[in-house]
């Protein structure tokens, strides 16, 4: 199954925490892990430095602590921590999957597994309480959707009118209009 990830399967880049100037990419691919980096110094003595790379397989890099130490303070905890699962093997498939398509299949679910859902992590809680997902819900479940609902789910959110009764939302609508 990880032959569905493509050759890279984690890729980042930033500039080292001050005030380090330098610039750091980061890279797991299927066989081995590529750290970059770019020394950026205004010092007549830096000019010359060329960028600097380590190539290493996925074991030597979960042995190297110095490596990981230098992944730890430019990309934090996260980073490492999800690096090293890729290292041993552990893919989390469900974190590669794009957002529209996870909304997609947030759609099936009852609405107290949604609230389970958003129980699990950070990126789940962050699509279980996004406009998208409320909106996508309230045009799957609600029979009609005039255009003064979607007017008013605009302003007050679509989460907002979903929860709300029919009457309480024709009474919005009416107050709107005048």
């Amino acid at each position: 199954m990880a032959q569905l990830l493509g050759e890279t399967v984690l890729e980042v880049s930033a500039q080292g925490p001050a005030p380090i100037k330098d610039y750091y990419s980061f890279r797991v691919t299927q066989t081995e892990v590529i750290w970059r980096w770019w020394k950026i110094s205004l010092r007549l003595d830096s000019r010359s430095m060329r960028p600097g790379e380590v190539r290493e397989s996925h074991s030597e890099y979960l042995e190297d602590s110095r490596l990981q130490g230098q992944v730890l303070m430019v990309f934090g905890p996260r980073v490492l921590q999800h690096s090293m699962c890729l290292c041993q093997g552990r893919y989390d498939y469900l974190q590669r999957l794009p957002d529209l398509l996870l909304l997609h299949i947030m759609a099936y679910l009852e609405l107290e597994d949604v609230r389970q859902l958003a129980h699990t992590c950070h990126r789940f809680r962050q699509l279980c309480s996004s406009e998208e997902f409320w909106e996508q819900t309230v045009r799957l479940r609600c029979d009609t959707l005039t255009p003064g609902m979607e007017d008013l789910a605009r302003d007050v959110g679509w989460r907002r009118v979903f929860f709300t009764n029919k009457l309480q939302l024709q009474k919005q609508i009416r107050r709107r209009r005048v």
